[in-house]
């Protein structure tokens, strides 16, 4: 969110406020320049995409650049990628969401007992689906709900969530793993349009719903503003704690998709499916360029950081690689484009706030603007900060 500075001009008492671009203004917050704005970060994310494809190309040649291939590193995006759209609106409002994967678990397992699979049977197989998103979203509520109106830290509520929702979910399928009977959901999710899978689409279509409601409509704009000031955005006529809420069941959605996604993917529901899913997603939030302070991030930027991730491990998995070597560089990788994020949005790795800086002393204090900024004054003798022959010294330059 934009901050606003105020400059006094003619005199002590004049101010002119303004609104400054945080990540356009010079010395600022986005002292990067043009890489510390969104299209700079998107560029290097595809430059980095582009530059571990062709690493894949060179060691593994043919087997990575095959369509199939590709289309299986866009099939494993997709589940992570869904759910990373809705971090992505949490963790731009300020927030963080550590119970997505429990969250897709619980969803998959109470869309696939016996009596929704019965109901579905009877009626169509949208129950399943719309049991899936149901059960995502009150979940969603209820994590938005104790936040906002019961003033828990994200962290602790979601965490909270997170063990509650993977041990319903065991208790529900009785610690076994239900499988998915309806064919004709099977048949639909499974199959795909053109060439291009279902899930893929779907992926698709949830990321660019949610490029539309972040940076087209009146929601987004107050997710900006939240993330970046709650108090500023409070004070400017939004719902603050209403608006916590929406995003918190706008992420128990996307994990009702994702469920459904798994659900087709591996004809199951399960306790054990999204087993840290919520640490996949984070990550490829952040990789993408969404501040974990809030107030800034992109869907493009997101996932972005989703194809990465999943290319990288399919890069890794071709080149008979072990899952821990994997796991470090995902490490070393999250702990760059933080750093990067650092550069970029400071202009250095200089941990120190403005209010840090030393200040200047010797000199009466001058009452002035808010800012402690006087000016029309001079530091000549007889100005406001110099002496006056054969008088004493008036602070008030008077």
């Amino acid at each position: 969110m934009s901050g606003s500075t105020t400059a006094t001009t003619g005199g002590v008492g004049s101010s002119t406020p303004g609104p400054v671009d945080a990540d356009a203004a010079p010395g600022g917050k986005g002292g990067g320049g043009f890489m510390a704005g969104p299209v700079g970060r998107n560029l290097g994310l595809v430059v980095a995409f582009a530059i571990l494809c062709l690493v894949g190309v060179v060691t593994a040649g043919d087997r990575f650049a095959d369509i199939d291939n590709a289309l299986t590193i866009l099939r494993l995006a997709a589940v992570v990628g869904v759910v990373s759209v809705g971090m992505t609106f949490v963790i731009i409002g300020g927030g963080i969401d550590l119970s997505v994967g429990a969250l897709v678990a619980l969803s998959s397992v109470w869309a696939t007992t016996l009596a929704t699979q019965q109901l579905a049977e009877d009626v169509h197989w949208i129950v399943m689906v719309l049991t899936a998103l149901v059960v995502g979203s009150v979940a969603g509520l209820v994590n938005g709900l104790v936040i906002a109106y019961g003033k828990l830290a994200a962290f602790i509520a979601t965490l909270a969530m997170l063990a509650a929702a993977r041990g319903l979910a065991e208790i529900i399928a009785n610690r076994r793993t239900q499988i998915v009977q309806d064919r004709a959901f099977l048949d639909f999710f499974s199959g795909d349009v053109l060439g291009v899978p279902t899930l893929v689409i779907m992926f698709a279509l949830v990321a660019a719903a949610g490029w539309v409601l972040l940076n087209r409509t009146t929601f987004g704009r107050r997710t900006f503003a939240v993330g970046g000031n709650a108090e500023a955005a409070r004070l400017a006529g939004i719902r603050v704690q209403r608006h916590t809420v929406k995003l918190y069941v706008l992420s128990g959605l996307t994990c009702g998709i994702a469920a459904v996604m798994i659900m087709a993917r591996t004809t199951t529901g399960s306790s054990t499916h999204g087993t840290l899913l919520e640490l996949d997603a984070i990550a490829a939030v952040v990789i993408g360029g969404t501040l974990l302070i809030g107030g800034r991030g992109t869907i493009v930027g997101t996932v972005l950081g989703v194809l990465i991730f999943t290319t990288l491990g399919n890069v890794f998995t071709l080149n008979n690689l072990s899952s821990s070597a994997q796991a470090v560089a995902r490490g070393v990788i999250i702990v760059a484009a933080v750093l990067l994020q650092q550069r970029l949005a400071t202009g250095g790795f200089s941990f120190r706030r403005s209010s840090d800086r030393p200040t200047s002393t010797g000199g009466p204090v001058v009452q002035g603007s808010p800012a402690g900024a006087v000016s029309g004054g001079t530091g000549t003798d007889g100005g406001p900060g110099g002496s006056r022959p054969g008088a004493g010294v008036d602070p008030a330059g008077t």
